[in-house]
């Protein structure tokens, strides 16, 4: 099995819903991403997928959140936008676009700050 991971990152808005402390009020966070799929085989250039490719697909989902308030955002507008949900909106839409039978996305982590992330995995 190959296992392939990228860095990115956006930055946004955000406030929790239904927490009781200073997360409850209107902040921001650089977020980064950490995005790993991976392939049981390589095609004929010996890729599991071209990193143009991945890092194309994760900048077209991160561009719905980069510089945006999340709260106004589906589902975060019902749902609170936590790492934690954060990591598995990206997951979800992600995989929608490149889960094809050999790539599979196996982890999304999204750190809030230098200490503190979230994962979210198909298991």
């Amino acid at each position: 099995m190959y296992h392939l991971t990228i860095h990115t990152h956006f930055a946004a808005a955000h406030n929790l819903i239904h927490y009781q402390g200073d997360c409850e009020n209107l902040h921001g966070h650089n977020w980064k991403v950490e995005v790993t799929v991976s392939a049981r085989e390589l095609d004929r250039a010996g890729l599991a997928i071209d990193f143009k490719i991945l890092k194309r697909e994760t900048k077209r989902i991160l561009e719905l959140l980069d510089h945006k308030y999340l709260n106004e955002i589906k589902p975060f507008d019902e749902l609170s936008p936590s790492s934690e949900n954060i990591s598995r909106f990206i997951f979800e839409k992600l995989s929608a676009a490149l889960n094809n039978g050999n790539v599979t996305v196996e982890r999304i982590t999204v750190w809030e700050s230098d200490n503190a992330c979230a994962s979210y995995t198909a298991d």
